[in-house]
């Protein structure tokens, strides 16, 4: 929950966006752009009125996003075909599919099984640092295949059973444990569900974001394994680092949890055996994680000349994967005789993701049609002071968490990526590795409740006192510009 101040703030900031976006777009249509065309001044100005209604979400924003797309037609910046072209992207196909089957995962209480199945394993034993570290572990990893938010939700009800146990046994501050390792964990569950969504393409939107601009702008391919490629490492290094620190600020005090590891040894066993429908989820996921998967493998042996990975690659793209995955669980059986996912639970998925997604990427393919992205990138050339293939990303990525903590992870990605690719090709730089660095650093952003929705989750515990979530943040914001620079530096390479 938000205090009285930080919603006042959020009220004024909401309330000045609906004033502030229409001065800016009135000012910049009326403003004289020497060296644009026509078209390029026009959707400048919708650009910069969709930015400041992201920013300050004064409209909801994947109603920002279909704004913006319909001003551009109305306005003549292109055809309405060429507009929302984007929407019928491959990339859109791969969100609707994965959302799918991400919402059959959480329906039959798949990721449930899966975390309390790891956290009660013999070698935890009830240390707290070990729940920690397991806590964090399976978090990323469902974080990986699912959304972040979702994610941390269900990650959070554990997290604060575990709390509720150990805090009532001695009162506040329970027998002996430190109210810092509540902290702990309540931030463990939000960040490394950040930090895992970085893994694989579908984890969180900004990925496929990013992707769509690379392979829209730039005509390049990232495949689902040359993702995971930079992205495992990526999660790796970073989860390392956040419990770590985690570990060190935020101790226990005691050696063992006591009645907090029995809750997870009665939940794990109030689970039963394993239902139909779980079993319907996990074979529809693993055929989807295979064919993702699978073309890469060629092409890490074989090469990318392989004529079986040509063939897979053609036949089975990644959107097609998702979405075949997708389909096999309205064939598979589920519980009560009913199939593993119905049409009416499949549709609840977050549809207002994808259409922020297809608003996004229609601008920033219309920006580098118009000629305006490469007016931007000229002259923001002479304002940065870096310049190369390594300046341009550690910028990049800098920008990119700045972004993100003022506005969605989402639109950070759709805000900043375009503008990177302008400005390294403005520079005569390849703009292959910055646009992948700021993808990645578009999901950081770690210091504030607003920042993020896992962020906003945590804070509402109770447990997450503002001022640590900032210093905690921080850290892992410094540690998260690190750790991405100098990955995608060495790996990016590799890809090409």
């Amino acid at each position: 929950m938000l205090t009285s101040g930080e919603e006042r703030f959020e009220r004024i900031r909401q309330r000045a966006g609906l004033i502030v976006a229409p001065l800016v777009f009135t000012a910049l249509l009326l403003a004289p752009l020497d060296g644009l065309k026509p078209e390029a001044h026009r959707l400048a100005a919708v650009m910069a009125a969709v930015v400041v209604l992201w920013i300050t979400e004064a409209l909801p924003m994947p109603v920002t996003a279909l704004l913006g797309a319909a001003a551009c037609v109305v306005l003549r910046v292109a055809p309405a075909k060429e507009v929302f072209a984007p929407y019928a992207d491959p990339l859109i196909f791969l969100f609707i599919g994965s959302f799918i089957i991400a919402r059959a995962i959480f329906l039959h209480g798949l990721d449930r099984r899966v975390a309390f199945g790891v956290l009660s394993m013999r070698w935890i034993d009830g240390r707290p640092s070990r729940v920690l570290l397991a806590f964090g572990a399976v978090t990323a990893t469902l974080s990986a295949w699912m959304s972040n938010t979702a994610t941390t939700a269900m990650m959070f009800g554990i997290g604060m059973s575990i709390l509720s146990v150990m805090m009532a046994a001695g009162g506040a501050g329970g027998p002996g444990i430190d109210p810092r390792y509540a902290t702990g964990l309540m931030l463990m569950t939000s960040f490394a569900a950040s930090i895992g969504g970085l893994a694989t393409p579908v984890g969180t939107p900004p990925n496929v974001i990013g992707i769509g601009f690379i392979r829209g702008l730039l005509k390049e391919e990232v495949t689902f394994f040359e993702w995971m490629a930079v992205g495992v490492p990526v999660v790796v290094l970073l989860f390392i680092c956040l419990y770590l620190y985690l570990n060190a600020l935020s101790p226990a005090g005691v050696t063992t949890l006591g009645e907090g590891a029995e809750v997870i040894r009665r939940e794990r066993a109030s689970l039963g055996a394993w239902t139909r429908g779980q079993k319907s989820v996990a074979i529809a996921f693993a055929v989807t994680a295979v064919l993702w998967i699978t073309p890469g493998l060629f092409a890490l042996t074989a090469g990318e000349g392989s004529p079986v990975y040509r063939e897979l690659s053609a036949r089975v793209p990644e959107s097609a994967a998702a979405l075949l995955g997708a389909l096999l669980l309205f064939l598979l059986p589920g519980d009560r005789g009913a199939r593993a996912i119905t049409w009416d639970e499949a549709a609840k998925i977050d549809w207002g993701v994808i259409l922020l997604y297809g608003g996004g990427f229609a601008l920033g393919v219309l920006s580098f049609q118009t000629g305006l992205a490469e007016g931007v990138g000229r002259g923001l050339t002479g304002l940065l002071p870096v310049h190369g293939e390594f300046g341009l990303l550690a910028a990049s990525v800098i920008v990119a968490v700045l972004v993100s903590e003022t506005t969605s992870n989402t639109a950070s990605a759709n805000m900043v990526v375009p503008v990177v690719i302008s400005i390294a090709v403005a520079q005569g730089v390849d703009p292959f590795v910055p646009a992948l660095g700021a993808t990645m650093a578009a999901s950081l952003g770690f210091m504030l409740p607003v920042s993020t929705p896992c962020n906003a989750i945590v804070y509402g515990s109770g447990y997450v006192p503002l001022m640590r979530m900032v210093r905690y943040g921080i850290i892992l914001d410094l540690i998260g510009i690190v750790v991405i620079t100098g990955a995608v530096w060495m790996l990016a390479p590799l890809l090409r």
